[in-house]
């Protein structure tokens, strides 16, 4: 199905292609004055037709202020303006910035529409040669005169907009016979001799003889040769020239053509603020992102690290040594209560613990030989009788002989 327009959107549309295109956006019309109409506002609104059509114009309050002729019906004039549509109306119609009685202006006209022909058919023009603008350019050259009202409004710009840019002014006269060849020397000058990155070629506004040196076919050639990019701010916004044609980016007046040139530094500040917030936000959610998958992976280490199984080893290390302790105190008091039982038979089993019941132990006192049967202790063997304190010396007598004592010793 084919795309279906609303009328308000389709007048956009053509509005919007008439006043894209440049040509139509700076053409001068000849033709013969008629419903010459002054509103209250001051504005002025008429038609121009000649013997085959007729063309609808309107010139507001102040640029009709400007003009030094007001036309009347029935005038043959020339009228420069760009071409535009009345939407509510749906009426395309001239906006008209100067009106010239019929005559040597004609001439200017017919000069300017040639030269503008001919350059435009050998691709002087064409978008395809258009060089970019800088975005920020570190130094910026001015072909105008330095005595110029252009040339302050121009620095005020950029003292204000871009305070780091450094200009350069190539000086020429901006009005006058003498002013191509100079416009011409001072655009070469900046290519041949600086190392800007952008140059401007301005001038204030004035009447179409006072812009005429701009229409030269020399000043085009030399933007257009021009090694570096070349933005043009001539005259007021409805001036146009051959040398907007031919540059690389056209401004509407002096002051357009260094903001054009220009970053805003406080825009600037304000894109690095707000790229400076937008990196921070980034490396914290970066951050966060990583802290996150850190833990996740500390997590899983746990699952798997050695740790809890050493913890786990140590503890059972700690109950087996508790337990070999506790066994080993068990088995030591086994040991003692063992000891001590032996100690106890031993010692009542002792020399010592017999001789303390009253037992005594017999030694030959010659050799210490223990005697332990009568025939080793014939009558008159010496006997030592070791005692539970002590020692006693005795003879071993005949026991048959001991009659005359009256007493049996055995």
């Amino acid at each position: 199905m084919p795309d279906i327009y609303s009328v308000t959107d389709l007048t956009t549309r053509i509005r919007d292609i008439l006043e894209n295109s440049l040509l139509l956006q700076d053409v001068w019309v000849q033709g013969e004055v008629s419903n010459m109409t002054r509103a209250a506002s001051g504005h002025w609104y008429f038609t121009v037709k000649d013997a085959g059509a007729q063309l609808k114009c309107v010139m507001f309050k102040l640029a009709a202020q400007r003009q030094s002729t007001e036309p009347r019906n029935g005038d043959a004039i020339q009228i420069r303006g760009k071409i535009g549509v009345y939407e509510a109306r749906g009426e395309y119609q001239l906006y008209a910035e100067d009106i010239q009685m019929a005559g040597g202006v004609g001439d200017l006209y017919r000069q300017f529409e040639q030269l503008k022909a001919k350059l435009l058919a050998e691709g002087l023009f064409e978008d395809d040669r258009k060089r970019p603008i800088p975005a920020a350019p570190r130094q910026i050259g001015i072909v105008t005169s330095p005595d110029a009202a252009a040339f302050r409004d121009i620095h005020n710009v950029l003292s204000r907009r871009y305070p780091l840019v450094q200009v350069i002014l190539s000086p020429t006269q901006v009005q006058g016979a003498d002013a191509p060849p100079q416009i011409v020397r001072a655009i070469e000058r900046l290519n041949q001799h600086t190392q800007v990155d952008v140059i401007l070629v301005c001038r204030g506004g004035g009447s179409i003889e006072d812009l005429w040196c701009f229409n030269d076919e020399r000043v085009a050639r030399a933007i257009a040769a021009s090694t570096i990019p070349v933005i043009s701010g001539v005259g007021h916004e409805t001036d146009f020239t051959i040398a907007d044609f031919a540059a690389d980016l056209r401004a509407p007046t002096p002051s357009a053509a260094a903001e054009l040139a220009t970053p805003d530094s406080a825009e600037l500040r304000a894109s690095l603020r707000r790229d400076a917030e937008t990196l921070t936000r980034l490396l914290e959610d970066r951050l966060e992102t990583l802290q996150s998958d850190l833990d996740i992976a500390r997590r899983s280490l746990l699952v798997v690290s050695p740790e809890r199984y050493i913890q786990d080893t140590y503890q059972r290390l700690d109950e087996f040594t508790q337990r070999m302790e506790a066994a080993q105190k068990r088995h030591f008091a086994l040991i003692r209560e063992r000891l001590k039982a032996r100690t106890s038979a031993l010692n009542a089993a002792s020399p010592q613990a017999i001789l303390a019941r009253g037992y005594a132990i017999v030694t030959r006192s010659d050799t210490g030989s223990v005697i332990t049967t009568e025939k080793e202790a014939p009558p008159g063997t010496g006997v030592t009788l070791r005692l539970k304190d002590g020692e006693l010396k005795a003879r071993i007598e005949d026991k048959d002989s001991h009659a005359r004592y009256k007493r049996t010793l055995f």
